[in-house]
């Protein structure tokens, strides 16, 4: 009999269909396997079974566990999902590949003098409020293009917008809305969609989907 999929291969599957109802390439959606709060032996598994986009919320979590795991894995991408204190942005240029959480001035100022410091340039999300929740962070909508100016005055390399939906309600028209941002804002990748509704981001443009408990399982 036929080996039950594992959950990496069943979240890679439903990737796959989703973009190809879209009419799009599977290829073209980057799955990126939120890790945080999963420890090594966790997230060895995804390693071996060839998974090498990772994400992490918290820069201090990731200085703890990633280093080890790229020594042995050393084509390992990690992105930063979660919010970035200005005071560390010179780690966060240091270890990360990517950043989803680019949503204020003053954080613009402080990635772009770490960027220039280190001599590395890490491409950058904008995150947009889309549901316009105080509680979340997130650059709102109105803002998107001078905080967009501002990054590219800074020399940050701006690649697209990211944005966490409000809970319990249907994720589609923010995800259209983010992409009609994208769009006029000549931005063309999109980091949207999550366990619990990557198979609709795909089908409305997500370029990267922020996927957790799908492969590791619920959170204690």
């Amino acid at each position: 009999m036929d080996q039950p999929a594992s959950p990496l291969e069943a979240v890679r599957a439903r990737i796959a269909q989703s973009a190809r109802i879209a009419g799009r390439e599977p290829e073209a959606v980057e799955l990126v396997a939120i890790s945080k709060t999963h420890d090594a032996a966790a997230i060895e598994p995804l390693l071996e079974a060839g998974q090498r986009v990772f994400g992490e919320n918290r820069v201090q979590e990731a200085q703890a566990k990633w280093p080890d795991l790229r020594g042995t894995y050393p084509d390992v991408k990690l992105h930063l999902v979660g919010q970035l204190q200005s005071n560390k942005a010179d780690d966060a240029v240091a270890l990360f590949d990517c950043i989803h959480s680019l949503d204020r001035p003053s954080l613009v100022t402080a990635l772009g003098k770490a960027m220039e410091k280190a001599g590395r340039q890490v491409p950058c999300f904008i995150q947009v409020d889309i549901g316009e929740e105080e509680q979340k962070g997130g650059c709102p909508i109105a803002e998107v293009p001078a905080l967009l100016a501002s990054a590219h005055g800074a020399g940050i390399p701006v690649v697209g917008l990211m944005c966490v939906p409000p809970a319990g309600i249907e994720a589609a028209p923010f995800f259209a809305l983010l992409a009609k941002i994208a769009a006029d804002n000549g931005l063309e990748q999109l980091s949207m969609g999550m366990s619990e509704d990557f198979e609709t981001a795909v089908l409305l443009g997500a370029t990267h989907v922020r996927v957790g408990s799908a492969l590791f399982g619920s959170r204690t």
